[in-house]
């Protein structure tokens, strides 16, 4: 919380009761939050957020999932499955990975990639756009 306050004031010192105002201004924020079972996200375009029902999103990330027919699954296939045939593919390729550079295409540590969405406001019904992350994913 008190780096809240420095990033404001770069070269002066926080004063501690501002640090303190801010600290009990945010913790009310997230209380009142929680209590209303509300998160705040950032939107699609524009550097801009949004305070929103947790049901709501997950509403909005379910219909998206569905109507787009993503597959469930059961458990992680990241390290069974898809690990094991990377390395053997990789493994059989040696003219075009050499040995030593096979850690450039291997996640040591995969896991499925996580969906997110951001709220379109700008749009009829308030969609999502989806964002992956595949920084974690197998290769």
């Amino acid at each position: 919380m008190a780096n809240f306050c420095k990033q404001y004031n770069m070269n002066q010192n926080c004063n501690t009761t501002l640090e303190r105002k801010e600290t009990r201004i945010l913790n009310q924020i997230k209380e009142k939050l929680d209590n209303n079972n509300a998160l705040i996200s950032k939107l699609d375009k524009g550097n801009s957020v949004i305070i929103i029902y947790r049901n709501t999103c997950n509403e909005k990330i379910m219909n998206f999932t569905t109507n787009n027919k993503f597959a469930n699954t059961t458990g992680d296939l990241t390290k069974r499955k898809f690990q094991k045939t990377l390395r053997k593919n990789i493994n059989e390729c040696p003219h075009i990975i050499r040995k030593d550079e096979e850690w450039k295409y291997i996640n040591l540590n995969p896991s499925q990639p996580i969906i997110r969405g951001l709220i379109k406001i700008h749009k009829i019904d308030y969609p999502i756009r989806h964002i992956v992350n595949w920084k974690d994913a197998p290769a």
